[in-house]
């Protein structure tokens, strides 16, 4: 298998029925927030829905950014490890950005607010897939690890490596061609 170099992306879905501490803050400091900003895609309160006012006002779709900053603090706590994603021998894989997204919300229940949190890797070199586990190296690529492809887990950037013997050869054919 050639090399590649790929980012995932993991996207954790938090809503009603997470039962963690991190999501219990992250979904009721977005909700509290969205009920704050929510109100100016909302004239007349006649709204109650994030897809409504989206439907109503497509500058609703900043919700998605002016939520993201009252979670920061929750997102630092991680401490850049992805929290429900680890490798093979249990430990955590590294996220390089995080990226919030409000999938709905109800300004009359905090019941249907669903939020996601999308956690990118830096770049990872992808040396083998067996079954449906990826050899991965990370940095230098000294040290291997292997993660299992599960739900919410996606290849989200994928570059085939030249290897450094193509990568001469056509530095050759260009010398030879000019």
């Amino acid at each position: 298998m050639t090399k590649a170099i790929i980012k995932l992306t993991y996207k954790q879905v938090i809503d009603a029925s997470s039962t963690g501490d991190f999501e219990k803050n992250v979904l009721f400091a977005s909700y509290q927030e969205f009920l704050l900003k929510s109100q100016a895609y909302n004239p007349g309160n006649k709204l109650t829905t994030f897809s409504e006012m989206k439907n109503n006002d497509g500058r609703a779709n900043l919700l998605h950014y002016k939520l993201s900053f009252v979670i920061g603090y929750f997102i630092e706590t991680l401490k850049n490890k992805i929290p429900v994603v680890t490798d093979t021998l249990g430990n955590s894989i590294t996220f390089e950005v995080p990226k919030f997204e409000l999938i709905e919300s109800d300004v009359t229940t905090m019941a249907a607010h669903k939020v996601a949190i999308n956690y990118i890797t830096t770049e990872l070199t992808l040396l083998n897939i067996i079954g449906e586990y990826l050899v991965l190296s990370a940095g230098n690529g000294e040290e291997t690890f292997t993660i299992k492809m599960q739900d919410g887990l996606a290849i989200t950037s994928y570059q085939q490596a030249e290897s450094k013997a193509a990568v001469n050869g056509h530095s050759m054919l260009s010398k030879l061609s000019a």
